[in-house]
């Protein structure tokens, strides 16, 4: 009988994968058949959270299965995250008539994001004081237990590292084990190993131009082969947000929901009012923020399924150059360093916020400030030991002198938490890339204003 569940539940997937298919050759928008599969895949996640026990061997088999197509499209996006980086920074720098316009994309796209981290730091701190966010009515049972002797584990080894040598985690020393994406830190080593590239072979060009244009015809043909390879696979987004939506609605804990609502609400109060806070940012820029929110559905909406910030670098990517004409080094810079550095609800808002609410005072204006400024340091300074919203709460805490226990106390809440925070990550990324390609001259704004969704490739 458990098998025959289990293959009703995978014949219904497979219907639903059917239906967007049928979309697919009925040329339905891109972005329409992207939210047809974000709807379909929270009807399907509920049937699976109403309909099963939380330990039963069907939903786990169910789950299973449904990861091939989920699971299988993030892995595929993070295989071609590193060849994309490296191949589009390069023929992004020997395109450039400068060396110096290296440095002044990396120093706008930083200070965005550092800048951004800070005010979403405030946010999350009025957030909290605002509901009156507090850690002694957080419930401590076994999962929180086991999750609080984890996190001790992994303080330690934060606590062994000091912010320079953080730092220096981040400089490449085996370009190879970066590509493939071992090292917490490889995003921004590969970044880094892709740009020196780019500059040596900037002064290749003017001693020897016959073997750089050698060179510059294999970066072309590489990055058309690398570009075409990154169009199959966003083909898939659709199915894979289904299936990820599916999963993660399954495996949410209505309970522990319901328990901390007011701790969901207060972030998410805070994640919205910072996502107006980049509209704000485009709007001074001149760029307009109902365009930015018109063409930002499907990035946003892969982000806050896949809670994978690297993983939606493709598709970053893809947005910033087709959706909003930005130029595509830009655009590349900005989403790399975006994943890993000033990650606006991952390093901001959430450690800022779990800070307020085991600080004995505070309300202590000596306190708030030195959080803020702790926050936007260690957004910077997080990339070294891996990101994520723990790493960043943990590094803050400690250096706050506060406990650590209070992040895994949510535990229950985190996944449905985490996928707001990647989603606002994501749009300070692309916040970042926008407004340095406007300063730059960059940016194509007759591509920004037009009302086309310039996703094509993606219809057919």
């Amino acid at each position: 009988m458990d098998t025959l569940l289990l293959l009703v539940n995978i014949i219904l997937l497979l219907a639903l994968i059917g239906l967007l298919y049928f979309m697919q050759k009925k040329h339905v928008s891109f972005s329409k058949r992207v939210f047809t599969g974000l709807g379909l895949g929270i009807i399907l996640g509920f049937y699976l959270q109403f309909g099963y026990d939380a330990d039963s061997e069907v939903l786990t088999g169910t789950k299973d299965w449904y990861s091939i197509i989920g699971t299988g499209y993030v892995s595929f996006l993070k295989m071609i995250v590193m060849p994309l980086i490296v191949v589009s920074i390069v023929s992004a720098i020997i395109k450039l008539k400068g060396g110096n316009g290296v440095g002044k994309i990396s120093f706008s796209i930083i200070g965005v994001l550092i800048a951004t981290t800070a005010i979403a730091a405030m946010i999350g701190i009025v957030s909290a004081l605002g509901f009156d966010l507090s850690a002694d009515n957080l419930e401590n049972g076994e999962a929180e237990q086991a999750r609080s002797a984890q996190l001790e584990e992994t303080m330690v080894q934060v606590e062994e590292q000091s912010f320079p040598q953080r730092i220096l985690q981040v400089i490449p020393t085996n370009p190879f084990l970066d590509l493939t994406g071992q090292r917490p830190t490889s995003t921004i080593a590969t970044v880094i190993f892709a740009a020196f590239i780019g500059i040596a072979a900037m002064g290749v060009r003017r001693k020897a131009p016959e073997e750089f244009a050698t060179f510059e015809k294999i970066v072309d043909a590489f990055y058309k082969i690398v570009m075409r390879v990154v169009t199959l696979i966003l083909r898939l987004t659709p199915y894979g947000i289904l299936a990820l939506m599916a999963n993660t609605i399954a495996n949410t804990n209505m309970d522990g929901i319901i328990e901390l609502s007011r701790f969901v609400i207060a972030s998410y109060v805070a994640l919205i009012a910072m996502f107006l806070v980049h509209l704000v940012i485009l709007s001074i820029s001149g760029l307009s923020p109902v365009q930015y929110v018109k063409k930002m559905g499907p990035l946003m909406t892969f982000a806050f399924t896949s809670r994978s910030s690297a993983a939606a670098i493709p598709i970053n990517v893809e947005t910033q150059t087709t959706q909003f004409g930005n130029s595509r080094g830009i655009a590349n810079f900005a989403a790399s360093l975006g994943a890993s550095i000033g990650q606006n609800g991952c390093a901001g808002i959430y450690p800022a916020m779990l800070a307020v609410m085991i600080a004995p005072d505070p309300l202590d204006p000596a306190f708030l400030i030195q959080l803020v400024i702790i926050v936007a340091i260690s957004s910077f300074g997080v990339a070294g030991v891996g990101g994520g919203a723990t790493f960043a709460a943990l590094i803050v805490l400690s250096s706050m002198n506060l406990p650590i226990g209070i992040a895994a106390l949510l535990i229950s809440v985190e996944p449905l938490i985490d996928m707001g925070r990647t989603a606002l990550n994501v749009s300070g990324s692309v916040t970042a890339g926008l407004v340095t390609g406007r300063v730059t001259g960059e940016l194509d704004k007759k591509v920004y204003a037009s009302e086309k969704t310039n996703m094509e490739s993606f219809e057919a």
